[in-house]
């Protein structure tokens, strides 16, 4: 998968380091995988949630942060839609992100 937007994961883990670790290794994970479906990224991710408009939620260091992404399956892109703590996550849209 072709991950856009590295920089906010970047910027975001430099404000939180406690989850640097997990979201390069998410980022590499990520950029290693072909995904053509939702069934494959829950073997991967069992706690991932499917929201529509292609998004995911990924939790991240033990549910403290959230992670949204939209993918394109066709294409194999992955887009950064948001990252946050879990109470920023529980003030947004995470379906219109």
């Amino acid at each position: 998968m072709r991950v856009i937007a590295k920089k906010i994961l970047r910027e975001f883990w430099k404000k939180h380091p406690d989850c640097e670790q997990q979201l390069k290794a998410w980022y590499q994970e990520t950029s290693k995988a072909e995904w053509k479906n939702t069934k494959i990224i829950k073997i991967e991710y069992p706690s991932a949630i499917f929201l529509t408009g292609n998004r995911v939620v990924f939790n991240i260091k033990g549910n403290h942060y959230r992670l949204i992404v939209k993918i394109n399956y066709d294409y194999q892109m992955v887009w950064i839609r948001f990252i946050g703590t879990h109470s920023g996550y529980d003030k947004i849209d995470a379906t219109k992100i």
